[in-house]
C-alpha cells in the first residue's frame, strides 16, 4: 500500500465542509482545493485557509484554484466532491482531464443524484458515504467547524481494499472516519435526518430552539420522517441507525440543544439556493411516483422552494418586497 502522505487527493467544493475536509487532510496527504468562488480561492492563496473551531482559529496553508483549467496534468489518487449534489454534474464536466487518470471518486454530498453523475466517469472506483461533521463559509479564506462527529464511507463501485489507504489517511487527519461494506444504511439515515430537519430549521430562521419548543412542529417533524421511511422503505433501503436518535434525546432532556439549525438555514441567510430538492424534494417526487402520500414532505418542499426566491430578494443587491 502506497503511504497516505504520498498521496494526492483534490478537494472539490472548499466552502463550509469542504473548507474543513481539506484543511485536516493537508496533515495526511498532497491536498489541492478547488472551488468556483473566486475570492475565496484568492483569500486561500494568499493568506491560507483560516479555520474556525469554537474560539480559535488556525491557518492552514492550502494549494487552490478557481479554474479547473489549472488542474490539467495533474495526478489525483483520489477527489473529494463537497459542492452542492447539484453542482456534481457540472464540476465533473470541467474536471475533463484531471479525471483521466482514474482517480477514486469519493461523495460525502448530502442529497441523491450526486453518486449517479460520478459512476458515470468510465474506469473509477466510486465511494459513496456521509458525513455528521458540519462547517460554516465565513467569508473569502474562512470557514467554521461547527460539529466535530463521525463519517461512514463504502464502495458504490470497487472494493473495500480500494479505499483502505483513504480511511488510513483520514484517521492520520484526525477525522473520525469508518470505512464499511455497504455505506447505504448510513446515506440513508442521514439523509433522511437532513430532509427533515434542515428544511423546518430554514422555515424556522435558523433559531434551533423552536424546533423542539413548539408541540406543532415536533409533530411536524415527526410527520415528516414518517413519510420518508415509507418512501425509503419503498426503494429498498434501510438505516444503518436511528436518523431521529438526536431529536429524540433532545426531546429528552439526554442531548444538549445544537447551535447549528442546518446547511439550509445559513444557505437562506445569505440568499443561495439549498439542497431541498435532493432532499426533501426527492422523497415528494418518490413518493408521487410509489404512490405514496407524502403530505408533509410536499407542504414544506413548497414552503421552501417559496422561501428560497424570498431570500434572494433580501440578500445584499436583492429589493425587499420583491417590487
Amino acid at each position: 500500500m502506497v503511504e497516505p502522505k504520498s498521496r494526492r487527493i483534490l478537494v472539490v467544493g472548499c466552502g463550509a465542509i469542504g473548507g474543513v475536509f481539506a484543511a485536516a487532510l493537508t496533515r495526511a496527504a498532497d491536498v489541492v482545493g478547488y472551488d468556483t468562488n473566486r475570492e475565496h480561492v484568492r483569500a486561500i492563496q494568499s493568506g491560507g485557509l483560516r479555520v474556525r473551531t469554537g474560539g480559535s482559529e488556525r491557518t492552514v496553508p492550502l494549494s487552490a484554484v478557481h479554474d479547473a483549467a489549472a488542474l490539467n496534468g495533474q495526478r489525483f489518487d483520489a477527489v473529494l466532491f463537497l459542492t452542492k449534489s447539484k453542482a456534481t454534474a457540472q464540476a465533473v464536466a470541467q474536471l475533463g482531464p484531471a479525471l483521466d487518470q482514474r482517480p477514486l471518486l469519493v461523495t460525502l454530498q448530502n442529497g441523491m443524484g450526486n453518486s449517479d453523475v460520478l459512476l458515470g466517469v468510465p474506469g473509477c472506483v466510486v465511494a459513496r458515504g456521509v458525513t455528521m461533521d458540519a462547517g460554516r463559509y465565513v467569508e473569502p479564506g474562512c470557514v467554521e467547524h461547527l460539529l466535530h462527529s463521525k463519517t461512514w464511507l463504502g464502495p458504490l463501485k470497487g472494493t473495500v481494499e480500494d479505499l483502505r489507504w483513504f480511511g488510513v489517511a483520514g484517521a492520520a487527519a484526525g477525522l473520525d472516519l469508518e470505512i464499511i461494506a455497504d455505506p447505504m444504511g448510513a446515506v440513508w439515515a442521514k439523509f433522511l435526518f437532513n430532509s427533515v430537519m434542515n428544511p423546518i430549521g430554514a422555515l424556522l430562521l435558523g433559531v434551533n430552539a423552536a424546533r423542539y419548543e413548539s408541540p406543532e412542529v415536533s409533530a411536524l417533524i415527526d410527520d415528516m420522517t414518517a413519510e420518508g421511511e415509507r418512501v425509503i422503505r419503498a426503494l429498498g433501503g434501510s438505516f444503518a441507525f436511528d436518523p431521529m436518535e438526536y431529536v429524540k434525546k433532545v426531546r429528552a432532556g439526554q442531548a444538549p440543544l445544537s447551535k447549528h439549525a442546518g446547511s439550509m438555514a445559513l444557505d437562506i441567510a445569505r440568499g443561495a439556493t439549498t439542497e431541498v430538492d435532493e432532499l426533501t424534494g426527492y422523497i415528494v417526487s418518490e413518493g408521487e411516483r410509489l404512490g405514496i402520500p407524502v403530505p408533509a414532505c410536499k407542504t414544506v418542499y413548497r414552503l421552501v422552494k417559496g422561501l428560497e426566491i424570498a431570500a434572494k430578494y433580501r440578500a445584499p443587491g436583492g429589493t425587499p418586497g420583491g417590487t
